[in-house]
């Protein structure tokens, strides 16, 4: 089993409150977030942007295993994951994410590509985790 951390600390109240993101990797360290950053357009990540850089790692890795399945090597998979946070009755919740793919695979064949895509769509590990609705626009050169 492979296991990841991250971590955050967040001191005073929801609008005023600051918090600091940190990463195992050290990619991100004491990164700020709060209110601000995550409802507004403050200087900052926000736990939705997080998630959209996660889900858009994991597919396009995901597509790339299902593609090598196939015995085919991408020349490249450039994805962007757009994360909806949506107010439902009692708070939020992540309501959908909109992936936007484009996948260049020379001499592929693009039926077999498209595939790989949605198999991957279904089958990454962050889209399994997200009880969302999750779409994918793609584009494919061959």
């Amino acid at each position: 089993m492979i296991k990841r951390h991250a971590s955050a600390k967040w001191t005073g109240d929801l609008k005023e409150g600051k918090g600091h993101i940190s990463t195992q990797s050290g990619v991100l360290e004491d990164q700020p977030y709060g209110f601000n950053t995550r409802f507004e357009d403050g200087k900052g990540t926000n736990p939705e942007e997080l998630i959209g850089a996660a889900h858009a790692g994991c597919f396009s890795m995901a597509t790339s295993a299902e593609l090598g399945k196939e015995g085919i090597t991408p020349d490249s998979i450039e994805t962007k994951a757009v994360v909806f946070l949506d107010q439902v009755e009692g708070g939020f919740e992540i309501a959908k994410v909109e992936l936007t793919t484009k996948i260049v695979a020379r001499g592929a064949n693009k039926e077999t590509v498209e595939k790989a895509a949605q198999d991957a769509k279904e089958g990454c590990p962050v889209s399994k985790a997200l009880n969302a609705n999750i779409s994918l626009d793609l584009t494919v050169e061959v």
